[in-house]
């Protein structure tokens, strides 16, 4: 149970980072729009990958850099993209999901499922950070636990599970905050201003050991 805990903390402290992938799961939550799904292909993402971690599969991304590289550029323009429309419906307003503050709708029905399923997969595996995160760094750290690293891995797989659907559906309880005129605005321009900083933090590392 020791090993299920530090397994626990250290998935906790991974993941509960303020980045592109929290934000939209966030805004998601508080929209009410296909929560079920986002906070699904979040978590069983990283189910995934905390198993690849501990099956081994770190030494082959140290070994192959250039996975990490593709996935940082290509994160770094989906960021970009996705910060780009919060930042437009900052200025324009967000009648949808003032709506869905006010009266408690669940909009599922009327939104596209596709554009939803196909953001929260590339905020997830885009990000270099999350391979770096979960299946190097949780991979090497379970392996120093031998033949306990599956509890360990464990652990990390329910504190993601737990993060993701704590965040996703107890993100309403801001709806009665965010149904007031101008809210929404607030909460998309801080939504742009992560992407923003998450997109330059992908890309400036490759930028500044350049030759």
């Amino acid at each position: 149970m020791l090993t299920f805990f530090a397994g626990l903390g250290l998935g906790l402290s991974l993941i509960v980072a303020i980045g592109a992938q929290n934000a939209f799961v966030l805004r998601q939550g508080v929209r009410r729009e296909h929560v079920g799904l986002v906070v699904a292909v979040c978590a069983a993402s990283d189910v995934v990958l905390y198993l690849a971690g501990t099956a081994g599969l770190g030494a082959l991304v140290v070994r192959h850099p250039a996975v990490v590289e593709v996935a940082r550029w290509a994160g770094a323009v989906v960021v970009l993209g996705y910060g780009a429309l919060a930042a437009r419906r900052a200025l324009r307003g967000d009648e949808a999901g003032l709506e869905a503050a006010q009266d408690g709708a669940v909009p599922d029905a009327g939104r596209r499922v596709r554009p939803v399923l196909l953001t929260a997969l590339a905020l997830t595996w885009l990000n270099p950070h999350v391979y770096l995160d979960t299946v190097v760094l949780q991979g090497s750290i379970a392996a120093s636990y031998g033949d306990l690293r599956w509890w360990f891995t464990a652990g990390a797989v329910v504190a993601s599970v737990l993060w993701f659907v704590g965040l996703g559906y107890g993100a309403r309880l801001l709806a009665p905050v965010l149904a007031r005129p101008g809210a929404w605005r607030v909460v998309d321009g801080i939504v742009a201003a992560i992407m923003l900083v998450v997109a330059v933090s992908l890309v400036l590392p490759a930028l500044t050991t350049s030759p």
